[in-house]
């Protein structure tokens, strides 16, 4: 199967779109598009790794749904387009990131920025239904998204896995390691940052792994 995705991925990944569950993804994903009101827009389903080839992979931060909300989603996990508000989660990495490195509280909340420096803004699932939270769960994303981890955990050396919450760090479960440095705390969201997400230092302990390792930071 063509998919539309950057080369460095399709590479890495033809195989699984290969395989059977892919292709009633692939028919499921069309289905919801026609008939529903679905985010991110098409061409930005696999906006995170055209934005941050393979090769260029330093940082991985796993979320689990796109925003549902009109014109949120941009396909980066905790991202929004320019102009648009932040939501809670993003506001609070934003107050780790000023409480643990300094920097100031950006205007916008796109991250495409982070991606283009080798950040993979990966979430779960990579699309969903407008104003349905989950409704693209268990059609096969999270087996693709599976397959994306295990080939950066296995293909790759010395990168940065920050798994936020319950979810990401089960999703991550299947990491080496022995061979990348895997960040867990709670979630970014309201009903969580105060549990462990607030003071991770998530940001300024994965500049430091990368520096230790020879690598370029991330200007968060």
């Amino acid at each position: 199967m063509d998919v539309k995705i950057a080369q460095s991925w399709k590479t890495q990944l033809q195989n699984e779109f290969e395989k059977p569950y892919f292709t009633n993804l692939v028919n499921f994903v069309k289905s919801e598009y026609k008939s529903h009101t679905v985010f991110p827009p098409g061409n930005e389903i696999f906006n995170a790794f055209d934005h941050c080839s393979f090769e260029d992979v330093k940082v991985v931060v796993i979320g689990q749904d796109p925003y549902h909300g009109p014109g949120q989603a941009n396909g980066l996990c905790f991202s929004v387009r320019d102009g648009v508000r932040k939501p809670p989660s993003l506001v609070n990495i934003f107050k780790e990131i000023t409480s643990d490195i300094g920097n100031e509280i950006p205007e916008s909340g796109n991250l495409e920025r982070w991606a283009q420096q080798g950040v993979l803004l990966l979430n779960a699932t990579l699309t969903v239904r407008a104003n349905t939270p989950g409704s693209h769960q268990k059609k096969g994303w999270e087996d693709f998204t599976d397959a994306v981890i295990k080939v950066l955990s296995n293909k790759k050396e010395n990168l940065v896995f920050l798994l936020w919450g319950a979810y990401a760090q089960n999703k991550g479960a299947i990491i080496n390691e022995e061979n990348h440095l895997v960040l867990k705390s709670a979630h970014p969201s309201p009903f969580a940052a105060h549990r462990g997400f607030f003071g991770n230092k998530h940001f300024s302990k994965t500049n430091t792994y990368l520096k230790e390792k020879g690598r370029t930071p991330i200007e968060w």
